[in-house]
């Protein structure tokens, strides 16, 4: 039996782990219309809880995705190249991951995650698999401009899976993809993307049978008790997803049961019965949508593999000549 690999995470932070999660709590609940980063769903309970989700019968996409790669690993590798340093945005558990190293030619792997524990979890099971393999976490919020460590220097692709460039906002994503064109080495990614589809399915899908996402979407409010000293009592919100047919996108939210105040970090925050705090945006796309927004942010959308169902897409973006 392999003895697994103890890895430490190199950190791109400059303040307390607390100090912009407190801060961005405060401006969100500060809002006329509230709302939460969906990036702090993701301490070490909210990643279990999120992988858990992957396993309910209505949450289709990741299923979806892993059929995508199960079928075309091999294409996407043949389409990006040799000798890769493998970049993968909100890495979590990087369990497909693995079914992208099996056929790329690759040179390192950079997992970049805000929540250190899982992060270094799944790249010490990735090192022990592919004791071959540079891996160099690195515990980073890929929304910001950061690094890649040393050790990690050559011609990059960045991996970001699970159709998490749908929670931000198309100006946000804009951004986003912009930065990767913009990376010193990078040449391209690899962009899981969810697929506009019925109304029924997608809300289904957000909101299970087993109330996993529901469980999901509370833990917020614990990890915001936990971390910042906050006094929400959990049970006195609940959880809804509904889809923006205009926006086209499923928005989830906690919703305030009764008339509460609520404190954290030294400040109140009322809450009308009924009245909603935003936590999270998932957008749906078309191919021809979601290549426009690669296009104006400098990338080319090359090829896309979609599972049997076309509800899920990957797609390969190389950046565009100057």
């Amino acid at each position: 039996m392999m003895r697994p690999v103890q890895l430490r995470t190199l950190d791109e932070a400059t303040q307390a782990p607390t100090d912009g999660f407190l801060a961005d709590v405060i401006e969100g609940l500060s809002r006329p219309a509230k709302r939460l980063p969906s990036k702090y769903f993701y301490d070490a309970r909210g990643s279990r809880l999120f992988e858990a989700i992957c396993e309910t019968p209505e949450y289709y996409l990741t299923r979806a995705e892993i059929e995508i790669l199960g079928d075309h690993a091999m294409e996407m590798a043949a389409a990006v190249g040799p000798r890769r340093i493998i970049v993968e945005y909100g890495s979590g558990e990087s369990i497909k991951t693995r079914l992208l190293l099996d056929h790329l030619d690759a040179t390192a792997y950079v997992p970049v995650d805000v929540s250190r524990e899982p992060l270094l979890a799944a790249s010490a099971a990735i090192q022990t698999e592919y004791p071959k393999l540079k891996v160099l976490p690195l515990h980073a919020d890929f929304t910001r401009p950061f690094n890649l460590p040393v050790g990690a220097l050559g011609r990059s692709l960045v991996y970001f899976p699970g159709s998490t460039i749908g929670n931000f906002e198309p100006t946000e994503a804009t951004a986003l993809l912009r930065n990767i064109a913009r990376a010193p080495g990078c040449e391209g990614a690899l962009v899981g993307i969810d697929l506009v589809k019925s109304k029924r399915v997608l809300e289904a899908a957000y909101n299970d049978s087993d109330l996993v996402t529901a469980a999901f979407n509370l833990n917020l409010l614990h990890r915001i008790n936990s971390e910042l000293g906050g006094e929400f009592q959990p049970g006195r919100f609940s959880h809804r997803a509904v889809f923006n047919e205009a926006a086209s996108r499923i928005e989830m939210y906690l919703v305030s049961k009764i008339d509460q105040v609520v404190g954290v970090g030294g400040r109140s925050f009322s809450f009308r019965a009924r009245e909603a705090i935003l936590t999270e945006l998932s957008h749906k796309y078309t191919l021809d949508g979601f290549s426009d927004m690669s296009s104006s942010a400098g990338l080319t959308l090359t090829q896309a593999w979609t599972d049997d169902a076309a509800r899920f897409a990957v797609v390969h973006l190389v950046r565009r000549a100057a």
